[in-house]
């Protein structure tokens, strides 16, 4: 499946839908192609995301289209982040986000016991939060700059 039939088909499928959320997934896959469609690739890397789109078998049709599409979503990106390093806008400030949290409460519960532990939890979290934000939004910065955001 080539990138214009693949955006041929989630506008069909755009149009016979209602469901707001199962639109917005098919938005977020047409964007997708869209940003593709206008950089310039190799002809094995087109050939490459020509079979990607493929090995997703987006023509079948299951049960609940927006969960398999939505799966199929999550490849395609993850997909496109291993094998040509693009990532969707924002990846890297959630990623950094998630991860200052979870260590951050660590933090608070380890070295900030000496506080109230509710206090020392939230004071980990926040400073954790402050930093995975800070480092995430610096990477996706730098991913812009390098023209690898989608």
């Amino acid at each position: 499946m080539t990138l214009q039939e693949a955006c041929n088909f989630f506008e069909s499928l755009k149009t016979e839908t209602t469901n707001k959320s199962e639109i917005r997934v098919y938005e977020k896959f047409l964007h997708i192609l869209s940003e593709l469609k206008t950089r310039e690739f190799t002809k094995d890397e087109i050939h490459s995301l020509e079979m990607e789109l493929d090995r997703l078998n987006l023509n079948s049709n299951p049960e609940n289209r927006k969960k398999y599409v939505k799966k199929a979503l999550s490849k395609f990106e993850k997909y496109l982040k291993d094998a040509l390093s693009l990532t969707p806008v924002g990846y890297y400030t959630n990623l950094g986000t998630g991860l200052g949290s979870s260590f951050g409460i660590l933090f608070g519960i380890v070295f900030l016991s000496s506080l109230e532990r509710s206090l020392g939890i939230a004071l980990g979290l926040s400073i954790g939060m402050l930093i995975g934000l800070i480092i995430g939004r610096t990477m996706d910065s730098q991913a812009k700059s390098e023209s690898r955001v989608l």
